[in-house]
């Protein structure tokens, strides 16, 4: 899910920058030919080099040491060519670290990885381990990168249009079709863009650097990949923690919408268990409701300056539009009370600001290509747009179907789908990950991405795993929370009985109270 990796505790991102790696090789000079003129089979190898830099700079990577693993685009494929995946090995703080690594998954499918970076030292976890990350194939600063600049385009458009308007569908089509059609015209093999292969790379990865046993550490798509590289390559794996867990086996675009009502529901329950909260909004469930249906029928078109500045942004705030900025938390859930009471009192500022935001894209930034191609050929499948609509009504029974038409955060997806057009790959990937090695599976109850309810059946799979949900936090819990922090660290040292005691005490901090 592509948004469904970037947190809001994400900083801005580094833009595309290929030069401290070399220039990007052709798909023809990237084939060695065999005497039958067929391209020879890759043995996985790591290649040291230059670390990225991006343009803003990011501390770690200063003292990394970096390089590309080099493995075949297809594996099924003899003749497949080669692709390069960005890698950076950051030394642990601790003069005696722990003997085993940990190797991190990022979330999208699409997100730069490298940008993930500074959230993943400030939480620790290089402080007693070596941290290795890795781009996922198609990712930022590999070779190909899936980036697909006019998406973000589009994106920074589509502010100005409705969120589910005929024009913002025709222009995003297109962008997707011009896609498409450049990378394939590269040689890219869109269909090898997928969490089989994805989790094939990181097997390559232990081996090509000879690393006995390393821990693995995935988040939001990270936790689909963990699970699934668990299941096919659970050689080597020390312990496993996944963090906003997007189950393989039931994560499909219906699915969203689940996640999304229990995460606000939770949202609003703690609401009301705080009194003064209570008090000053004793009916977020209504208001919401109210707001989405009036935005739908009459949507706000202003003109915002953005908050850092420039001319004013054409903003166009509509029922779908104000939806999905709360599953972005952008207004962040401890003010999603205030900012409601707000707008139905004639001030959409706070969610007029955050729309308005997105008008700013970094482009080149985000793999939208694999986005694509690991959600129609896994979360797409034996599913259809009126399956999507049947689950939004199921999670918000009379909201306009408009609004309910549409996945959270992935709309006209399904049109996206047929033209990505790669092949349904659900019953190799809708698999159940059942295991005997430790896992620690971390959930925040503000999770409107991945709802924390569907961690329990992972953990169930997962013979010695421990479970915990953090009250108050969204996705991507670990970086916004000290608790998960230690919790973490305790579980890398001892994987089969980490110390939980901290998420005893924990409450949601108090909602802004703003006055009547």
């Amino acid at each position: 899910m592509p948004k469904l990796s970037v947190p809001a505790v994400t900083a801005a991102a580094a833009l595309v920058c290929l030069a401290a790696f070399g220039p990007t090789p052709s798909s023809a000079a990237s084939r060695a030919a065999q005497p039958d003129g067929q391209p020879s089979p890759v043995a996985p190898r790591f290649v040291p080099g230059a670390c990225p830099k991006p343009p803003e700079p990011i501390e770690a990577l200063s003292t990394a040491k970096c390089g590309f693993l080099e493995v075949p685009e297809n594996r099924s494929h003899p003749g497949s060519h080669t692709i390069k995946l960005a890698v950076a090995r950051i030394a642990a703080v601790s003069a005696k670290p722990g003997a085993e690594p940990v190797v991190f998954m990022a979330g999208g499918p699409g997100a730069d990885t490298f940008d993930d970076i500074p959230f993943l030292i400030s939480s620790g976890l290089n402080k007693d381990r070596e941290l290795i990350v890795m781009a996922q194939r198609g990712n930022l600063y590999d070779q190909p990168d899936l980036a697909c600049p006019g998406i973000d385009r589009f994106n920074a458009q589509a502010v100005g249009l409705g969120y589910d308007a005929p024009e913002a569908e025709q222009i995003f089509l297109k962008a997707v079709k011009e896609c498409r059609d450049r990378l394939t015209a590269d040689g890219t093999d869109l269909s090898a863009y997928n969490s089989t292969e994805n989790a094939a790379d990181f097997a390559d990865l232990r081996k090509a650097l000879d690393i006995p046993q390393w821990n693995v550490y995935g988040y939001s798509y990270g936790s689909n990949l963990a699970l699934t590289y668990l299941r096919l390559h659970p050689e080597g794996i020390r312990a496993v923690a996944i963090d906003s867990i997007a189950p393989s086996q039931f994560v499909t675009l219906p699915w969203t919408w689940g996640s999304t009502a229990e995460g606000i529901h939770n949202i609003f329950e703690a609401c009301a268990a705080q009194p003064a909260c209570k008090d000053r909004y004793p009916d977020l469930p209504r208001m919401l409701t109210e707001q989405v249906r009036k935005l739908e029928a009459h949507p706000l078109t202003l003109n915002i300056t953005p908050k850092d500045g420039g001319k004013p942004v054409k903003t166009v705030l509509d029922g779908g539009a104000l939806l999905n900025l709360i599953v972005a938390f952008t207004p962040r859930p401890k003010d999603i009370p205030a900012a409601l009471d707000e707008l139905s009192n004639g001030n959409p500022e706070r969610f007029a600001q955050a729309r308005a935001a997105g008008s700013v894209q970094k482009v080149g930034e985000f793999a939208h290509g694999l986005t694509n191609s690991i959600a129609c050929s896994e979360w797409a499948p034996g599913y259809s747009e009126s399956d999507v609509l049947k689950a939004g009504q199921k999670a918000y029974p009379g909201w306009p179907d408009t609004v309910l038409a549409q996945p959270p955060q992935l709309p006209f997806q399904y049109p996206a789908c047929g033209i990505w057009n790669v092949p349904d790959r659900a019953s190799i990937q809708r698999v159940a990950t059942v295991s005997s090695v430790p896992a620690l599976v971390v959930s925040g109850t503000f999770d409107v991405k991945t709802g924390a309810s569907w961690a329990k059946g992972v953990a169930r799979n997962l013979s010695r795993s421990t479970a915990i949900e953090v009250p108050g936090i969204g996705h991507w819990v670990v970086p916004q929370s000290p608790c998960a922090q230690s919790v973490l660290a305790s579980f890398f040292l001892n994987p089969t009985s980490p110390d939980t005691s901290c998420v005893d005490d924990l409450e949601p901090q108090p909602f802004t109270i703003i006055p009547k």
